[in-house]
């Protein structure tokens, strides 16, 4: 049973990755998602709302796949958000932890060697859908209010998740809540910061592409943790009755959805 939850959670978070800063590589990269790919002048705001729908279309279906397995957290700040709320050991937090690393850096090397095949692709100019500030944001924010936004963002999006997979609120419509809470801050994240709210998504990315991007990615690590730790107390004390513990290997886990 933990062998399954722990190949959903790196399958899961892949998957994310290969979808999402794929598109984030097209759209921002080739500068083109259509026809030939090309560099045209292919509008921001088009580029903006493609790759905010793949990453909220792609986290709602496999919210639904494999939320039956593992919860579908695929996002070490989700995962920091049940542990912090009470519904996660830690032990089982830390192979989760592992198993979204892991998937993250396998879906952006999944990534990356599909991309090579094009002729127009060079990393160190198409990039990989990494995250940044500075130079790196598409409004040259700085990284406080990088930092800021990312929590921000994170909260948000996490607070959903444990509202929406608690024993009151939780439905069957709470993985299109999930899906919809992921795309809604990736609308207004991806000028900012290129969005993170997930430190897998971020890092394995940043890995491959190296430079400002790996030196920038402890932001991206830290930021969606602290965020989620903050969505964690509000829900807590919104919804004081959904702090109980399980154990991912006894398989009476709370999934995530």
């Amino acid at each position: 049973m933990l062998a399954r939850k722990i190949f959903a959670e790196i399958l899961g978070t892949a998957l994310l990755v290969f979808i999402g800063a794929g598109m984030a590589t097209l759209s921002f990269g080739f500068l083109d998602a259509g026809m030939s790919m090309q560099p045209t002048q292919w509008p921001a705001s088009a580029g903006i709302v493609a790759t905010a729908l793949a990453f909220g279309l792609v986290m709602l279906i496999l919210a639904y796949a494999l939320g039956p397995i593992s919860g579908a957290h695929i996002n070490p700040a989700v995962t920091m958000g049940f542990f912090a709320a009470g519904r996660m050991t830690f032990k089982d937090a830390v192979i989760y932890w592992c198993s979204q690393i892991i998937g993250g850096i396998v879906g952006a090397g999944v990534l990356y060697g599909l991309l090579t095949a094009s002729s127009f692709y060079d990393i160190d100019v198409q990039g990989l859908g990494a995250n940044g500030w500075g130079e790196a944001s598409m409004i040259d924010i700085n990284w406080v209010g990088a930092f800021f936004f990312e929590v921000v963002l994170t909260f948000l999006f996490v607070a959903v998740v444990l509202a929406v997979t608690g024993k009151i609120a939780k439905t069957a419509a709470s993985g299109a809540a999930i899906g919809l809470a992921l795309a809604t801050v990736h609308l207004i994240g991806i000028a900012v910061t290129g969005t993170s709210v997930n430190p897998a998504r971020s890092l394995g990315p940043a890995i491959y592409t190296g430079g400002d991007a790996l030196n920038q990615v402890w932001l991206f690590i830290v930021a969606p943790l602290i965020g989620a730790v903050l969505a964690a107390a509000v829900m807590m004390f919104l919804y004081p009755q959904d702090t109980d513990s399980y154990d991912v290997e006894s398989g009476e886990a709370e999934a995530a959805l």
